[in-house]
């Protein structure tokens, strides 16, 4: 049986897998009964030493009959506090307010699938594949970042992960060099003013007048101190003040969102942010308490290993295989990116026609389970390509 039958023939356990954790969801740092079923499925292939870097996450490693690299295939396992709204399938969370809505579920059964696979063929295999299950993506500071502090995967030479992604329609497989998330950080602010009666407002330093020319503030930091070659975003999602139409209250709370995709954009954008919130603050002589709070750092897939990820797809998928642009969402993959050469690809799962287009974190979110194969395939063949000796 070659490669491709074997693919195809793992396909039926991969959505029972699927299907299985979707009924039940576990949210991030509390995936209990996901990694104790995920460890047991991996038991029953035989040639997997099994361990759990973390409470909450599985490590498998197949150690290849042949000398070469060592190499990390990740998948994240958590789900999300959202009440799932899907009836028409049979499978629908069994967890009130929890589901699994951006994948996860599917990312797990397809390593699971790639991992059932690899151990068949593990007389051809090369090197060492390290199957990463991991905890807790949906909640900063991330399981990623818990898993890296173990110092486990240290010497990996190339760690490879991907995103079922119903903006992209199944049977497209997206791969793209370089940033392609962001930097994915927020900011709190409290403005402390002096209320008065809305009447007298020479009486009061008024937080809600300081906090809408703080908001445009941080919009010019975008239109003129970021280059437009640059991509940066500040969004003031909350502004809560007051409690009566005629009186000018004593503080004001503004929460929001900043993204940016490299390091020196970061850290300009929190210098000027802050400098922005004091100058306005100064001018009316109000005081604050302001906090920029680094969250997800961007993935970058680094140009020689995403190259040769992408050769190898291309020959297996030819021109389905495309440039995804860079998304301005947060993905904790950005922990392991950091350290080792890293590819991570988006695989389409979007599907009009079965009525998954709903975007990811939306509660009838569903993905094509056609698209599975296609994960498989390029985590399967990721490994035999990328554990190959240089």
């Amino acid at each position: 049986m070659n490669l491709q039958q074997q693919i195809e023939k793992v396909m039926e356990a991969v959505v029972t897998w699927r299907r299985t954790m979707h009924k039940h969801p576990e949210l991030s740092f509390q995936e209990h009964w996901t990694s104790g079923y995920i460890k047991s499925e991996l038991e029953k292939m035989g040639d997997i030493e099994i361990s759990q870097p973390t409470e909450t996450s599985v490590l498998g490693i197949i150690r290849g009959a042949k000398p070469g690299r060592k190499i990390g295939l990740r998948a994240d396992i958590d789900a999300l506090q959202i009440q799932e709204e899907r009836s028409d399938i049979d499978f629908v969370s069994e967890k009130e307010g929890v589901m699994h809505a951006c994948g996860h579920d599917g990312h797990a059964a397809i390593l699971l699938g790639a991992a059932k696979v690899l151990v068949q063929n593990i007389d051809d295999l090369h090197g060492e594949v390290y199957l990463i299950f991991q905890h807790a993506e949906e909640e900063p500071p991330g399981g990623a970042q818990e898993m890296v502090a173990t110092g486990l995967f240290d010497d990996l030479d190339f760690i490879y992960g991907q995103h079922l992604f119903t903006p992209i329609p199944t049977g497209k497989i997206g791969i793209t060099n370089g940033p392609i998330t962001s930097n994915s950080d927020n900011f709190d602010l409290k403005i402390q003013g002096r209320g008065g009666h809305a009447s007298q407002p020479e009486n009061s330093i008024d937080p809600i007048v300081i906090g809408g020319q703080i908001i445009s503030q941080f919009q010019t930091i975008i239109s003129r101190i970021a280059s437009p070659l640059d991509s940066a975003v500040i969004s003031t999602t909350k502004f809560h003040a007051g409690s009566a139409k005629n009186i000018i209250p004593d503080s004001a709370m503004l929460e929001g969102s900043v993204r940016t995709i490299n390091d020196e954009t970061r850290e300009m954008v929190r210098e000027r942010m802050e400098k922005a919130v004091k100058g306005v603050c100064d001018m009316y002589g109000a005081t604050y308490d302001f906090s920029f709070n680094y969250g997800y750092s961007a993935v970058v897939n680094e140009d020689a290993v995403t190259d040769r990820v992408r050769r190898m797809a291309t020959e297996e998928f030819g021109d389905k295989v495309f440039e995804y642009p860079l998304a301005m969402g947060g993905e904790d993959f950005a922990a392991f990116s950091r350290i080792i050469p890293a590819t991570y690809a988006w695989i389409g799962a979007g599907n009009k026609e079965k009525d998954m287009e709903y975007p990811h974190h939306h509660p009838k979110f569903g993905i094509d389970e056609d698209s599975f194969i296609d994960g498989v395939k390029m985590m399967v063949l990721t490994a035999f390509e990328m554990t190959q000796p240089e």
